[in-house]
C-alpha cells in the first residue's frame, strides 16, 4: 500500500487565475493565470510602468483594487528601496524583522552570510548604500517565508553582492521555495520563468530566449 501523500500534487506556493489591475483607466496588465509551485523561480520583466512593482503589491496584499483571484503562500519581500531604519543598529533591524516574522533571530549568522560580518553594532546611516542593501539581504538569510517577491533586488551592489542575491535565490529554490523577482537585470537561473508585463502582457517558457 502506498504511503500516505504519495504521489499527491504538490500545493503551488503562488496561484493567479485572470489577475488584472487598472490605473488611471489603463490596464496594467490583465487575465494573468499562472501557477508556481516550489523551487520555481518566476522574473517579472517590462519596461517601467508597466506594473512590475504594482503586481508585488497586489500579491502582497497592499493594492486591492484588482480583477481576478490569487492565492499567495507566506511571504517575504524585498524591495527597490533597503527598507532598513537608518537609526538602528544592523543588529536591531535583524531583531526587529525576526519578532515580525516569528522566526529565529540568528543575527550573527545571517550578516556572516552576507559578509556583514563585524557590522552588528553599526548604525545604519552611518553605512553606504550598498552596505545597507546587504542588512536588508541579511532578512533572506533569516528565512522564514516559502515565497520570496523581489523588486529589483539587485539596485546598488556591486559585482560581489548580485553573485550573492543569485546565490541566495538558488539556496532557496534547492530548499524547496518559490521567488517572484521583477528586475531589468536577469539572475541567470536557467530555469527561471518569465512574464513580461505592459502591452501584450504575457508568460514565456523557461530558457526562452528574450
Amino acid at each position: 500500500m502506498a504511503g500516505a501523500g504519495q504521489g499527491s500534487p504538490v500545493a503551488p506556493l503562488l496561484r493567479l487565475d485572470g489577475l488584472g489591475c487598472q490605473r488611471d483607466e489603463r490596464w496594467l496588465f490583465r487575465d494573468l493565470t499562472l501557477d508556481l509551485n516550489p523551487g520555481e523561480l518566476l522574473q517579472l520583466e517590462g519596461p517601467n510602468g508597466s506594473g512590475k512593482s504594482t503586481l508585488l503589491r497586489v500579491l502582497l496584499g497592499l493594492y486591492p483594487d484588482f480583477t481576478g483571484t490569487l492565492s499567495v503562500a507566506e511571504c517575504l519581500y524585498l524591495g527597490h528601496r533597503p527598507g532598513v531604519s537608518a537609526v538602528l543598529t544592523a543588529a536591531e533591524n535583524l531583531r526587529w524583522y525576526a519578532a515580525l516574522q516569528g522566526v529565529p533571530a540568528d543575527v550573527a549568522g545571517a550578516l556572516e552570510r552576507v559578509g556583514m560580518a563585524g557590522y552588528e553594532n553599526v548604525v545604519c546611516q552611518h553605512m553606504s548604500a550598498g552596505q545597507q542593501r546587504r542588512i536588508a539581504l541579511a532578512r533572506l538569510a533569516l528565512g522564514g517565508a516559502p515565497l520570496w517577491l523581489l523588486d529589483e533586488p539587485l539596485t546598488a551592489l556591486d559585482t560581489a553582492g548580485q553573485d550573492l542575491v543569485r546565490a541566495l535565490v538558488a539556496e532557496h529554490l534547492a530548499a524547496g521555495g518559490a521567488v517572484v523577482c521583477a528586475t531589468h537585470q536577469p539572475l541567470g537561473i536557467a530555469t527561471a520563468r518569465r512574464m513580461v508585463l505592459g502591452a501584450g502582457a504575457r508568460a514565456v517558457p523557461a530558457g526562452a530566449e528574450p
